[in-house]
């Protein structure tokens, strides 16, 4: 399918929340290669080494980096920041599956930052725009919930009814952050919320040491931690550089609306693992073999898995409707293996396998 043009508008400064991040870091990079004034709110704009791949990308681009002091929780804290922007990317939300206390460290940032984000744009009278990453995870907590939706496949009409602080409460942090955004949007007519909802995110990331969950998966895929086999989980992925130019399409294209599933792949753990044997399965310890459900039923409790997550998860098809997306933002995708093997070529030069 034909991408669908869309002109960058480089006339006003657009903002990109998270901007050191996996997602945003690419789309940083478009934003600065298409010639567009990026203003990049970070913890500590001195930290040379957090910053340092998108300085680098700016020296050679023809866009401008601007770095800004903000912090997510801080009300206030993106004004300065976001003062003439005209599109506002809000990328900025903690992924990881590993918290001691979910409600701290994964809803209140999630929530609390977009709702800090999208009062700063109601404030903000060249904000035109708003694009927000959510997630797949808005619309489904377990892969057997893409099979309990209509037809069994999730579309952007879905929203996640399953999620809890006990059971998958990322999934819940991603959910009632994306409402509260509609929430903001709903009671405002000067800007546009156009919603990125993504599967999980794959690829070569530009940063050296990216914290996003996916790279976990990798380092226990190829690791030796799933040597004996990997778990047939059923999930949706895409490759960070297509996603990142759905994000740009959303920001740019004025007929953008609404969600879009971003999802290139219905797939599972053993998949990802399979398309790296040829180019890796000689030097790394990539699962041969998927393991038996039963297998993962009775060790999962030890490995930090719950048994209602492997009955949910494991040996079921994930499925979703990424037609959307494709049709309004012109969103083509990457085959698995080349985004596989360019995320594990990134991942080794990186140091990510060093005994």
């Amino acid at each position: 399918m034909p991408q669908v043009p869309f002109v960058i508008a480089t006339d006003r400064p657009v903002l990109v929340t998270g901007a050191t991040g996996y997602v945003a870091g690419w789309i940083v990079k478009g934003l600065l290669e298409a010639g567009a004034t990026v203003h990049a709110p970070v913890r500590d704009p001195d930290n040379a080494d957090k910053v340092a791949h998108l300085t680098a990308i700016a020296e050679t681009a023809p866009g401008t980096l601007k770095l800004f002091k903000a912090d997510l929780l801080q009300p206030g804290s993106y004004a300065e920041a976001m003062t003439g922007c005209g599109v506002v990317f809000h990328t900025a939300s903690p992924f990881t599956t590993t918290v001691t206390d979910p409600q701290k460290e994964l809803i209140d940032p999630a929530v609390q930052g977009t709702r800090n984000v999208l009062e700063e744009a109601n404030k903000t009278e060249s904000v035109s725009r708003v694009v927000l990453t959510s997630s797949c995870a808005a619309i489904y907590t377990d892969a057997i919930d893409t099979m309990n939706a209509p037809d069994g496949v999730i579309t952007e009409e879905i929203w996640n009814s399953t999620a809890s602080l006990d059971h998958q409460p990322y999934s819940l942090s991603k959910t009632l952050a994306e409402r509260a955004a509609w929430e903001i949007a709903d009671a405002q007519d000067r800007w546009k919320l156009v919603v990125i909802n993504p599967s999980l995110v794959i690829g070569p990331s530009l940063q050296k040491s990216p914290t996003s969950e996916s790279f976990n998966i990798v380092q226990m895929l190829a690791g030796g931690a799933m040597k004996m086999g990997a778990p047939k989980i059923g999930i949706g992925l895409v490759d960070v550089r297509d996603l990142a130019q759905a994000h740009l399409a959303a920001g740019f294209l004025p007929e953008a609306h609404g969600r879009n599933i971003i999802s290139a792949h219905n797939s599972d753990f053993m998949a990802m693992a399979e398309v790296l044997l040829d180019d890796f399965g000689d030097d790394y310890a990539l699962p041969k073999r998927a393991m038996p459900k039963w297998l993962v039923w009775l060790a999962g409790p030890s490995q930090g898995i719950s048994r209602k997550f492997v009955k949910r998860n494991v040996n079921v098809p994930w499925r979703a409707d990424n037609s959307k997306g494709k049709r309004e933002l012109g969103v083509s995708y990457r085959p698995l293996k080349e985004s596989m093997v360019d995320m594990m070529d990134k991942m080794i030069v990186d140091g990510a396998f060093k005994a």
